[in-house]
């Protein structure tokens, strides 16, 4: 059982990392924004989770959150600025720079955890927070700049929705956590996906697209990202925290880079070199160190994962 429930988390980081090239690739062939493909890929997704949801647990349980005023706030909350701001800065990222170096920038999340709950509870950061401190800053270094103090290897506005990819990923993951313990990921996540989708779709309304590009291959992209990169990881991830620990998941989630880096460097030719590489493993080593056993209480509470 409890390799079942590794080959789960596996399977569902290397579909998340997968979700990210094939974004790329959406970008390269088709005459599209971030805003528009965001939309779309949130609508989607968000529909088909609730759908399921209430084909499975029942329509009552599906809606139920939304019987409760203070949890409808935090549901907004959470999908305008939860949901949509690490959904819309990630492919913003991808887009002006590529889904290896998005994802991995992503991956610093954790960090910016870590740095809050040390402010918010007015601690200093132990050995092991300033070890993983450490290994992003040189893994940033090392990635924007390939070891030299006098070039950078990526435009400066794909570093910086990068790391604000990272800000809202962290926001992402501390804001949700009485809402999902109260009614379960599946519906908080789903409902979160719509509303951010529909808030979006202000600006970027699905339906405002130059159709004349509309093809096959495009549908499978769409598909693809919806379906693969979204919603068959998302539950892989969740059934899989049955058979293993959420430390151990959030360990075995840093393929999702990985996944990125490999395949974006082998089938999509981003160029990528050893300095760089070798700064890729510190940002992973990072997620690893900060998500290994604590004896602290305390620490094993806050451990952070961040997913998809």
């Amino acid at each position: 059982m409890k390799n079942k429930g590794v080959i789960m988390v596996l399977a569902a980081a290397v579909a998340w990392g997968l979700s990210g090239i094939g974004a790329q690739l959406f970008f390269s062939h088709f005459d599209s924004t971030p805003g528009w493909l965001v939309s779309v890929r949130m609508l989607c997704a968000g529909g088909l989770m609730i759908l399921l949801h209430s084909l499975l647990q029942g329509v009552k349980s599906t809606f139920s959150v939304w019987s409760h005023k203070k949890d409808r706030r935090s549901l907004l909350v959470f999908g305008l600025v939860g949901m949509l701001g690490v959904q819309y800065t990630f492919f913003e990222a991808i887009d002006k720079g590529n889904a290896a170096t998005a994802t991995l920038l992503q991956y610093l999340g954790p960090v910016f955890i870590i740095a809050y709950v040390s402010v918010h509870r007015r601690r200093m950061p132990g050995g092991r927070e300033l070890s993983a401190f450490a290994l992003a800053l040189i893994g940033i270094f090392l990635m924007t700049t390939g070891g030299s103090f006098g070039s950078l290897t990526m435009s400066v506005e794909a570093f910086v929705w990068g790391i604000v990819t990272a800000l809202a990923a962290a926001f992402y993951t501390l804001y949700p956590g009485r809402l999902i313990a109260a009614w379960g990921s599946v519906p908080v996540v789903g409902w979160s996906m719509i509303i951010g989708g529909t808030g979006l779709s202000i600006l970027h309304p699905p339906w405002v697209f130059d159709w004349s590009q509309a093809s096959l291959y495009m549908g499978g992209l769409l598909a693809f990202i919806v379906i693969i990169g979204t919603i068959i990881p998302f539950f892989l991830f969740l059934e899989s925290l049955r058979y293993v620990t959420a430390a151990k998941a959030s360990i075995l989630s840093s393929a999702e880079p990985l996944t990125s880096v490999l395949v974006g460097t082998l089938f999509l030719h981003i160029p990528m070199d050893a300095v760089q590489l070798l700064g890729s493993l510190c940002i992973i080593l990072t997620v690893i160190v900060l998500t290994l056993p604590s004896r602290r209480k305390e620490e094993a509470a806050e451990e952070p994962a961040v997913t998809g």
